[in-house]
């Protein structure tokens, strides 16, 4: 990769979060750190955009004329889709999040099984109430939709349970069902797990046809986006207490005070907070420090964005 485009002199390059900048870590003389903000937008080649910077990146975007690579510290990347200007590459922060957000999927399915929910339900009124766990996670069909690092991460945490794992993809390879396959697998899975990244093609794609394929007493897991759900459809479902939910992330997002999914006792809502860690959190600018250095010296840059998952997405 040829960096220098008949330029002389040091890269200008950007971390509009500028808090994330000690894990970067020492960058090579031959770039230049722009500070955010900047009245220098147009000299900017690559830009490295957290969480927090999202919107003011978006609003300054059609000033970076010289803008040739958007480093997100985040894995997903649908805030972009539709955005992104003609050969401008997009790189994400692949492979940061897996561990722990792995990690909230198991304990999900656990907290839900084995009756920890509501046991946490109970001691808020001081109530000593017998139960019955809903269910093992050994033996159980879980279904994995959503077939990248993030997925591979949960099956090799789930396996050892002893659980019977299937994963589903885009499209179906080696080892891997594709989405044309759900009919067929929902009606004996236990547990779906929902990883699918938001595109064009996945918004809604869980809807009430879906849903109505799963078991009695299923339990649906999303840590992937909440549009990937039809909300109405999710509601209905488990208002009814034929199916169980735990989702970190919602469609609103934030979930609004009121909504019925709050105060359902068969749903537990986390504040979309699946990946994170303080470990993560400098992973993903440790990565970015990375790629900074990689492109001054004008090598590849790693975990480049498929450009299905930057078409614009629609309402």
């Amino acid at each position: 990769m040829d960096t220098s485009s008949g330029r002389s002199g040091r890269i200008p390059v950007c971390v509009v979060d500028p808090l994330g900048l000690g894990d970067v870590g020492h960058l090579p003389a031959s770039l230049e750190l722009v500070s955010w903000p900047t009245a220098e937008l147009a000299r900017i080649e690559m830009i490295v955009v957290a969480d927090a910077g999202r919107r003011a990146f978006l609003e300054a975007l059609g000033q970076m004329s010289h803008l040739r690579v958007i480093q997100s510290t985040s894995a997903g990347v649908d805030w972009l889709a539709g955005h992104v200007p003609p050969g401008v590459r997009v790189h994400n922060a692949r492979g940061v999040y897996d561990g722990p957000l792995a990690e909230w999927v198991v304990g999900a399915i656990l907290a839900m099984n084995r009756g920890l929910v509501s046991a946490r339900d109970a001691q808020a009124h001081s109530a000593w109430r017998g139960f019955v766990p809903t269910g093992e996670l050994a033996g159980a069909r879980v279904v994995i939709l959503g077939q990248g690092s993030i997925g591979s991460a949960v099956a090799e945490r789930v396996r050892p349970f002893g659980a019977k794992v299937t994963g589903v993809g885009r499209t179906a390879r080696d080892g891997i069902a594709g989405i044309a396959d759900l009919d067929r697998l929902l009606p004996a899975t236990d547990v779906l797990v929902n990883l699918l990244p938001l595109t064009h093609e996945t918004v809604g794609l869980v809807d009430a046809r879906l849903l109505a394929q799963l078991p009695d007493g299923a339990l649906i897991v999303n840590a992937g986006r909440g549009r990937t759900t039809v909300t109405a459809a999710l509601v209905s479902e488990v208002t009814t207490d034929r199916l169980r939910a735990v989702l970190d992330v919602t469609d609103p997002e934030p979930l609004p005070p009121g909504h019925p999914l709050w105060a359902l006792p068969n749903v537990l809502v986390t504040p979309h907070v699946a990946g994170d860690s303080p470990l993560s959190i400098a992973r993903s600018f440790a990565l970015a420090g990375d790629q900074l250095r990689r492109y001054a010296a004008g090598e590849p840059l790693i975990n480049a964005v498929a450009p299905h998952l930057l078409e614009a997405i629609g309402s």
